[in-house]
């Protein structure tokens, strides 16, 4: 049975999506920027105090953003086998599409309350150097981009 164009389009869609947030969540963590071989608060200059809050915010917030994807791992991987099962059912496609969306959205929300309580605990110098970081932070394609491309 050929798939459906549309089904495929959904996925094409998915996977992008899927792919930039991705992107922005461990770029947010790791920048590029950074030397080889300093860490993110290392190259923020924080002090003793700061380091402790930097790492019991980010301690949890890890460990939130691996469960989401993991979540939206097996979500995507469901999603995947029913656009491409002989029969393909539109209604088990559109309900993982539908919590793929909905935890895609959670994962953007913890990325943004995160960098806001990295914010609180950065001196102004510190904020505008994590900001210059995060916005030089390349957007390239995502893995389906790629595929396609090849």
């Amino acid at each position: 049975m050929k798939p459906n164009p549309l089904r495929i389009a959904l996925v094409l869609s998915f996977l992008i999506n899927l792919g930039v947030l991705g992107a922005i969540a461990y770029r947010a963590m790791v920048p590029a920027a950074v030397p080889a071989g300093e860490s993110l608060p290392r190259h923020l200059q924080l002090s003793p105090e700061q380091l402790h809050r930097w790492h019991e915010s980010e301690a949890g917030f890890l460990r939130q953003i691996s469960a989401g994807a993991d979540q939206i791992r097996a979500h995507r991987d469901r999603m995947i086998r029913a656009v491409f099962a002989d029969t393909p059912d539109q209604t088990l496609i559109d309900r993982e599409r539908m919590a793929i969306a909905r935890l895609q959205d959670e994962q953007q929300k913890l990325v943004i309350a995160q960098l806001l309580r990295e914010r609180e605990l950065l001196q102004p110098a510190q904020r505008e150097r994590l900001a210059q970081l995060l916005l030089a932070q390349p957007v390239g394609p995502s893995t389906i981009e790629q595929l396609h491309r090849d």
